[in-house]
């Protein structure tokens, strides 16, 4: 690789890298499980405490505190040359304050095709583009299974809760959405980004399905019964968020998970 080179980040920043990065500062939990997967280790030296996997890196990582409360100071003296962040997960004001060094590199996640995009993207900048297209390849295989099993069967309504205290589901033009559309559910909160819906405007609604995400907020199974008593003929079931929310390599495990869950469904 010859340097220095520029890149165009999913938010049409561009930056330019000097050299190959070896102090990588990742703000984003699904991006940092990305950057491990695709065999990177010693390069990476900050993450979030949010960042759980992998848990050896969990443990033994410098942590710069939160997707939105990160310490730009303690980021800016691991020297990075190159940090990773996303405009929905960070606050857009700490990120501001570090884009001043040059070195940030911002995604923007609304559906499958813009994920695989910055596996590709991230694998480009990191020289690790075998590791990156064998990524994408096992996750767009496994989706093109989904596809072909369930596409041609007929939809059904679904809300996706992420938030309890208010109720607050995901709407249309989130990464969410786009899955369930992938999984031939017919997402029925119309409203964008996550709005609130409260048990009378589920009601109404009326789904044939609801699912109680693992993640930001921890659904139990004492919600479930929360949920059937204004629900009783609808399925309520508790789904693991991190399958359906972090966009980076985790998408490779999304396809067996999403097919056993669709059987369930079936029953």
């Amino acid at each position: 690789m010859t340097f220095p080179r520029k890149y165009i980040d999913q938010m049409s920043q561009e930056i330019v890298l000097n050299s190959l990065p070896v102090h990588i500062v990742s703000l984003v939990p699904s991006q940092t499980e990305l950057l491990f997967d695709l065999g990177l280790r010693e390069e990476v030296a900050g993450i979030t405490k949010f960042c759980i996997h992998p848990k050896e890196w969990f443990r033994n990582k410098t942590r710069i505190g939160g997707t939105k409360d990160f310490d730009v100071d303690k980021i800016l003296a691991l020297n990075p040359d190159l940090i990773l962040g996303n405009k929905e997960e960070n606050s857009e004001e700490l990120i501001k304050q570090l884009q001043e060094s040059g070195k940030v590199w911002m995604s923007d996640i609304h559906n499958l095709s813009e994920a695989i995009d910055m596996i590709r993207s991230i694998g480009k900048m990191v020289s690790r583009n075998k590791e990156s297209e064998e990524i994408i390849t096992k996750i767009e295989s496994g989706f093109n299974e989904i596809a072909s099993h369930y596409l041609d069967l007929p939809k059904r309504t679904c809300v996706y809760y992420i938030w309890r205290g208010p109720y607050m589901a995901a709407g249309a033009d989130t990464f969410i959405h786009d899955l369930l559309l992938k999984l031939n559910l017919q997402n029925a909160v119309e409203a964008a980004r996550y709005p609130e819906v409260g048990l009378e405007q589920l009601r109404e609604i009326d789904p044939e399905i609801v699912f109680l995400s693992s993640e930001p907020y921890p659904f139990k199974e004492k919600h479930i019964a929360e949920i059937q008593e204004v629900l009783p003929h609808s399925k309520i079931l508790l789904v693991d968020g991190e399958m359906f929310s972090w966009y980076g390599s985790r998408l490779m495990h999304a396809p067996k998970y999403f097919s056993e869950l669709l059987a369930k469904l079936a029953v």
